[in-house]
Protein backbone atom coordinates (compact mmCIF):
# COMPACT_ATOMS: atom_id res chain seq x y z
CA UNK A 1 0.00 0.00 0.00
CA UNK A 2 1.44 3.41 -0.78
CA UNK A 3 2.38 6.08 1.77
CA UNK A 4 -0.20 9.00 2.85
CA UNK A 5 0.81 12.41 3.95
CA UNK A 6 -0.88 15.54 5.27
CA UNK A 7 0.32 18.82 5.28
CA UNK A 8 -0.20 21.10 7.77
CA UNK A 9 0.41 25.31 7.33
CA UNK A 10 0.24 26.77 3.40
CA UNK A 11 2.47 29.73 4.08
CA UNK A 12 5.22 31.16 1.44
CA UNK A 13 7.28 28.48 2.57
CA UNK A 14 4.60 25.70 3.27
CA UNK A 15 2.67 26.19 -0.15
CA UNK A 16 6.02 25.08 -2.02
CA UNK A 17 7.06 22.53 -0.02
CA UNK A 18 3.78 20.76 -0.16
CA UNK A 19 3.55 21.13 -3.72
CA UNK A 20 6.71 19.35 -4.30
CA UNK A 21 5.82 16.68 -2.39
CA UNK A 22 2.45 16.03 -3.91
CA UNK A 23 4.04 16.68 -7.53
CA UNK A 24 7.27 14.57 -7.19
CA UNK A 25 6.67 11.96 -4.35
CA UNK A 26 3.35 11.20 -6.38
CA UNK A 27 1.45 10.21 -2.59
CA UNK A 28 -2.07 11.52 -1.74
CA UNK A 29 -1.52 14.94 0.31
CA UNK A 30 -4.13 16.38 2.47
CA UNK A 31 -3.62 20.10 3.40
CA UNK A 32 -4.84 21.96 6.25
CA UNK A 33 -4.68 25.37 7.01
CA UNK A 34 -6.07 28.32 9.47
CA UNK A 35 -7.04 30.32 6.55
CA UNK A 36 -9.39 27.11 4.33
CA UNK A 37 -9.19 29.62 0.95
CA UNK A 38 -5.46 29.06 0.89
CA UNK A 39 -6.15 25.02 1.43
CA UNK A 40 -8.59 25.17 -1.01
CA UNK A 41 -6.54 27.21 -3.66
CA UNK A 42 -3.55 24.48 -3.32
CA UNK A 43 -6.07 21.66 -3.30
CA UNK A 44 -7.30 22.72 -6.65
CA UNK A 45 -3.71 23.48 -8.16
CA UNK A 46 -2.33 20.28 -6.85
CA UNK A 47 -5.40 18.19 -7.55
CA UNK A 48 -5.86 16.40 -3.89
CA UNK A 49 -7.95 17.33 -0.85
CA UNK A 50 -8.22 19.48 2.18
CA UNK A 51 -9.23 18.60 5.68
CA UNK A 52 -11.48 21.36 8.48
CA UNK A 53 -8.60 20.46 10.94
CA UNK A 54 -5.27 19.42 11.31
CA UNK A 55 -6.50 16.18 13.12
CA UNK A 56 -9.01 15.45 10.24
CA UNK A 57 -6.43 15.71 8.04
CA UNK A 58 -3.73 13.46 10.27
CA UNK A 59 -6.27 10.89 10.44
CA UNK A 60 -4.79 7.19 9.18
CA UNK A 61 -1.44 9.32 6.99
CA UNK A 62 1.91 7.76 7.42
CA UNK A 63 3.62 11.23 7.94
CA UNK A 64 2.36 14.61 9.10
CA UNK A 65 4.55 17.92 8.22
CA UNK A 66 3.90 21.18 9.28
CA UNK A 67 5.25 24.31 8.51
CA UNK A 68 3.43 27.04 10.74
CA UNK A 69 4.28 30.35 12.60
CA UNK A 70 5.59 30.29 16.49
CA UNK A 71 5.88 27.30 19.58
CA UNK A 72 1.80 28.32 20.44
CA UNK A 73 0.94 27.48 16.52
CA UNK A 74 2.63 24.69 16.53
CA UNK A 75 0.78 23.32 20.01
CA UNK A 76 -2.60 24.12 18.73
CA UNK A 77 -1.78 22.06 15.46
CA UNK A 78 -0.29 18.65 17.56
CA UNK A 79 -1.58 18.43 21.07
CA UNK A 80 -4.61 21.11 20.94
CA UNK A 81 -8.13 20.14 20.81
CA UNK A 82 -8.01 18.83 17.19
CA UNK A 83 -4.17 18.98 16.57
CA UNK A 84 -2.95 15.93 14.79
CA UNK A 85 -1.27 13.87 17.68
CA UNK A 86 -4.80 13.13 18.31
CA UNK A 87 -5.51 11.46 15.14
CA UNK A 88 -2.29 10.12 14.13
CA UNK A 89 -1.73 6.57 13.91
CA UNK A 90 1.14 4.58 15.81
CA UNK A 91 4.04 4.07 13.78
CA UNK A 92 3.54 7.59 11.97
CA UNK A 93 5.84 10.24 11.72
CA UNK A 94 5.34 13.95 12.82
CA UNK A 95 7.94 16.63 10.74
CA UNK A 96 8.00 19.71 11.94
CA UNK A 97 9.63 22.69 9.53
CA UNK A 98 8.73 24.99 12.01
CA UNK A 99 11.47 27.31 13.42
CA UNK A 100 10.75 26.87 16.88
CA UNK A 101 11.77 26.53 19.82
CA UNK A 102 14.46 23.79 21.03
CA UNK A 103 12.09 23.21 24.03
CA UNK A 104 8.65 22.57 22.03
CA UNK A 105 10.53 20.27 20.33
CA UNK A 106 11.48 18.52 23.30
CA UNK A 107 8.11 18.53 24.48
CA UNK A 108 5.77 17.52 21.55
CA UNK A 109 8.80 14.66 21.05
CA UNK A 110 7.91 13.16 23.92
CA UNK A 111 3.93 13.68 23.79
CA UNK A 112 4.00 11.83 20.54
CA UNK A 113 6.68 9.03 21.64
CA UNK A 114 3.68 8.76 24.31
CA UNK A 115 1.20 8.31 21.55
CA UNK A 116 3.66 5.84 19.69
CA UNK A 117 4.50 8.63 17.04
CA UNK A 118 7.85 10.00 15.89
CA UNK A 119 8.38 13.10 15.89
CA UNK A 120 11.38 15.19 13.90
CA UNK A 121 12.25 18.89 14.61
CA UNK A 122 13.18 19.67 10.86
CA UNK A 123 13.64 23.52 10.77
CA UNK A 124 14.65 24.77 7.19
CA UNK A 125 16.86 27.45 5.77
CA UNK A 126 16.50 28.73 2.21
CA UNK A 127 14.02 31.28 2.13
CA UNK A 128 11.02 31.69 -0.36
CA UNK A 129 12.77 30.98 -3.20
CA UNK A 130 14.44 27.79 -1.92
CA UNK A 131 11.19 26.40 -1.23
CA UNK A 132 9.57 26.99 -4.76
CA UNK A 133 12.78 25.78 -6.39
CA UNK A 134 12.98 22.72 -4.05
CA UNK A 135 16.04 22.98 -2.54
CA UNK A 136 15.87 23.91 1.25
CA UNK A 137 18.17 22.96 3.87
CA UNK A 138 16.89 20.69 6.27
CA UNK A 139 18.50 20.66 9.66
CA UNK A 140 16.40 17.88 11.99
CA UNK A 141 16.34 16.55 15.62
CA UNK A 142 14.80 13.24 16.95
CA UNK A 143 15.41 9.44 16.59
CA UNK A 144 17.34 7.88 13.62
CA UNK A 145 14.53 5.47 12.68
CA UNK A 146 12.22 8.16 12.28
CA UNK A 147 14.64 9.83 10.27
CA UNK A 148 15.34 7.30 7.92
CA UNK A 149 11.15 6.71 7.26
CA UNK A 150 10.53 10.54 6.59
CA UNK A 151 14.24 11.99 4.82
CA UNK A 152 13.44 9.94 1.68
CA UNK A 153 10.03 12.56 1.50
CA UNK A 154 11.93 15.67 2.62
CA UNK A 155 14.29 15.35 -0.43
CA UNK A 156 12.11 15.85 -2.47
CA UNK A 157 12.30 19.93 -1.39
CA UNK A 158 15.51 19.77 -0.51
CA UNK A 159 19.38 19.79 -1.76
CA UNK A 160 20.50 18.74 2.29
CA UNK A 161 18.93 17.21 5.06
CA UNK A 162 20.74 15.83 8.21
CA UNK A 163 19.84 14.31 11.70
CA UNK A 164 22.28 16.47 13.83
CA UNK A 165 21.20 15.06 17.23
CA UNK A 166 18.13 13.88 19.24
CA UNK A 167 15.41 15.97 20.25
CA UNK A 168 15.40 19.84 19.65
CA UNK A 169 19.42 19.86 17.68
CA UNK A 170 17.88 20.57 14.67
CA UNK A 171 16.37 23.73 16.15
CA UNK A 172 19.29 24.61 18.07
CA UNK A 173 20.99 24.10 14.56
CA UNK A 174 18.78 26.87 13.15
CA UNK A 175 19.56 29.24 15.49
CA UNK A 176 23.56 28.62 14.85
CA UNK A 177 22.36 29.51 11.22
CA UNK A 178 20.23 32.76 12.48
CA UNK A 179 23.09 34.05 14.19
CA UNK A 180 25.73 33.43 11.59
CA UNK A 181 23.09 34.98 8.68
CA UNK A 182 22.30 38.10 11.16
CA UNK A 183 26.36 38.85 11.11
CA UNK A 184 26.70 38.92 7.39
CA UNK A 185 23.76 40.96 7.25
CA UNK A 186 24.80 43.43 9.24
CA UNK A 187 28.51 43.27 7.79
CA UNK A 188 27.27 43.50 4.03
CA UNK A 189 25.18 46.61 4.80
CA UNK A 190 27.81 48.55 6.42
CA UNK A 191 30.43 47.64 3.65
CA UNK A 192 27.91 48.29 0.85
CA UNK A 193 27.06 51.66 2.65
CA UNK A 194 30.88 52.68 3.30
CA UNK A 195 31.41 52.01 -0.37
CA UNK A 196 28.63 54.38 -1.62
CA UNK A 197 29.88 57.22 0.57
CA UNK A 198 33.14 56.98 -0.40
CA UNK A 199 32.01 57.17 -4.12
CA UNK A 200 33.04 53.74 -5.43
CA UNK A 201 30.84 52.12 -7.74
CA UNK A 202 29.51 49.47 -5.44
CA UNK A 203 28.46 46.75 -7.86
CA UNK A 204 31.89 46.83 -9.53
CA UNK A 205 33.33 46.51 -5.80
CA UNK A 206 31.59 43.45 -5.36
CA UNK A 207 31.94 41.62 -8.53
CA UNK A 208 35.48 41.93 -7.43
CA UNK A 209 35.40 40.64 -4.03
CA UNK A 210 32.40 38.13 -3.62
CA UNK A 211 35.33 36.19 -5.49
CA UNK A 212 37.30 36.25 -2.15
CA UNK A 213 37.11 35.89 1.65
CA UNK A 214 34.26 38.08 1.74
CA UNK A 215 32.32 36.18 -0.62
CA UNK A 216 28.22 35.11 0.68
CA UNK A 217 25.15 33.51 -0.55
CA UNK A 218 23.89 37.21 1.33
CA UNK A 219 26.71 38.97 -0.31
CA UNK A 220 25.65 37.57 -3.97
CA UNK A 221 21.64 37.22 -3.74
CA UNK A 222 21.17 40.77 -1.86
CA UNK A 223 23.85 43.35 -2.61
CA UNK A 224 22.13 44.57 -5.80
CA UNK A 225 18.18 45.16 -3.73
CA UNK A 226 20.48 47.25 -0.61
CA UNK A 227 22.28 49.17 -2.79
CA UNK A 228 19.24 50.06 -5.00
CA UNK A 229 17.52 50.23 -1.14
CA UNK A 230 14.85 47.79 -2.27
CA UNK A 231 13.48 45.31 0.37
CA UNK A 232 10.81 42.66 -0.75
CA UNK A 233 12.98 39.64 -1.58
CA UNK A 234 12.43 36.98 1.11
CA UNK A 235 12.19 36.69 4.86
CA UNK A 236 10.70 39.36 6.68
CA UNK A 237 12.28 41.63 9.54
CA UNK A 238 9.54 40.53 11.89
CA UNK A 239 10.17 37.00 11.48
CA UNK A 240 14.27 37.33 11.87
CA UNK A 241 13.06 38.89 15.51
CA UNK A 242 11.40 35.60 16.34
CA UNK A 243 14.48 34.09 14.95
CA UNK A 244 16.80 36.28 17.20
CA UNK A 245 14.28 35.83 19.91
CA UNK A 246 14.54 32.53 20.12
CA UNK A 247 18.15 32.38 19.67
CA UNK A 248 19.40 34.88 22.67
CA UNK A 249 16.67 32.92 25.62
CA UNK A 250 18.31 29.60 24.20
CA UNK A 251 22.09 31.45 25.10
CA UNK A 252 20.69 32.60 28.25
CA UNK A 253 19.74 28.27 29.29
CA UNK A 254 23.14 27.11 27.60
CA UNK A 255 25.88 30.38 28.64
CA UNK A 256 26.49 31.15 25.25
CA UNK A 257 27.54 34.96 24.40
CA UNK A 258 25.82 36.49 22.10
CA UNK A 259 26.80 40.35 21.86
CA UNK A 260 26.37 41.02 18.09
CA UNK A 261 23.04 39.18 17.58
CA UNK A 262 21.87 41.40 20.31
CA UNK A 263 23.19 44.06 18.99
CA UNK A 264 21.42 43.36 15.76
CA UNK A 265 18.09 41.83 17.17
CA UNK A 266 18.25 45.86 18.04
CA UNK A 267 19.16 47.09 14.61
CA UNK A 268 16.14 45.52 13.30
CA UNK A 269 13.80 46.84 15.52
CA UNK A 270 14.73 49.82 14.68
CA UNK A 271 14.24 49.05 11.21
CA UNK A 272 10.64 47.73 12.33
CA UNK A 273 10.09 50.83 14.01
CA UNK A 274 10.88 52.89 10.29
CA UNK A 275 8.28 51.02 8.83
CA UNK A 276 9.80 47.73 7.78
CA UNK A 277 8.16 44.86 9.53
CA UNK A 278 7.96 43.12 6.47
CA UNK A 279 11.08 44.15 5.00
CA UNK A 280 13.46 41.19 4.06
CA UNK A 281 16.20 41.38 6.37
CA UNK A 282 18.64 43.00 4.29
CA UNK A 283 16.80 45.91 5.40
CA UNK A 284 19.33 46.58 7.43
CA UNK A 285 21.23 48.76 5.23
CA UNK A 286 17.69 51.05 5.18
CA UNK A 287 19.11 52.60 8.67
CA UNK A 288 22.05 54.35 7.53
CA UNK A 289 19.70 55.42 4.70
CA UNK A 290 17.71 57.48 6.23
Amino acid sequence: MSQRAAWIGLGVMGYPMAGHLKSKAQIPVTVYNRTADKAAKWAAQFKDKTAPTPAEAAKDVDFVFACVGNDDDLRQVTIGPEGAFQAMKKGAVFVDHTTASADVARELHAAASAKGVGFIDAPVSGGQAGAENGVLTVMCGGETGDFDKASPLIAHYSRMCRLLGGPGSGQLAKMVNQICIAGLVQGLAEGINFGMKAGLDMDAVVEVISKGAAGSWQMENRHKTMIAGKFDFGFAVDWMRKDLGICLAEAKNNGAVLPVTALIDQFYAEVQKMGGRRWDTSSLIARFQR
